[in-house]
């Protein structure tokens, strides 16, 4: 070999690696630009965007490393943004499941107060029944009728809250077992549709 080509084999190794170190710039800087975007990050975008090959990127240790390190990167994010999505509608179903505990419980109060509120003004109507005009006793009939269709609204309105409640309590197990899968799918994206 001598030394003419030996000088143009070293120049064709500079040539090459200088061409090497740009193409490695590009996809750095491409890199950082889809981060900076959000867009998802395969092979295949870096290579189109950074106009390098896909060999290049497959072969090249540098660019291989930096392009895995990008894809778990975003695998990371959109999992976290999934993961912060989720746990809002958690909270807002476990919200309105509480609330209408809290309401069920208020009209079983309301039911049991009223409950009682009758006993006491049908123990007052026999006690004083006798020494009472008609005038009176007309006057309690009504409020004892007013009260039992108040009674028959609560008991009413506190069925439509355990109707609620479960069906409140359904959605909250839907989104458990929806949680589940997605965490399942997180664990192992391979299986993922």
């Amino acid at each position: 070999m001598t030394s003419r080509d030996s000088h143009k084999t070293a120049a064709a190794v500079a040539a090459r690696r200088h061409s090497a170190l740009a193409a490695l710039d590009r996809v750095h800087d491409t890199i950082a630009r889809m981060r900076r975007e959000k867009v998802p990050i395969s092979i295949a975008s870096v290579s189109r965007r950074a106009e390098v090959s896909r060999t290049f990127l497959y072969s090249n240790s540098q660019a291989r490393a930096a392009v895995a390190e990008a894809q778990i990167d975003t695998r990371t994010r959109l999992a976290q943004a999934r993961d912060d999505q989720e746990a809002a509608q958690e909270a807002t179903w476990r919200e309105r499941a509480l609330n209408a505990e809290n309401a069920l419980k208020a009209a079983h109060t309301e039911i049991v107060q009223q409950r009682s509120r009758i006993g006491e003004l049908m123990g007052q109507v026999r006690d004083l029944e006798a020494e009472w005009t008609q005038e009176a006793i007309q006057r309690i009939a009504t409020e004892n009728t007013t009260l039992k269709q108040r009674v028959r609204q609560l008991t009413t309105d506190n069925r439509t809250l355990e109707e609620r409640l479960k069906a409140a309590r359904a959605n909250l197990r839907f989104q458990d077992r929806r949680l589940a899968d997605l965490e399942a799918q997180l664990a192992d994206p391979g299986t993922a549709t």
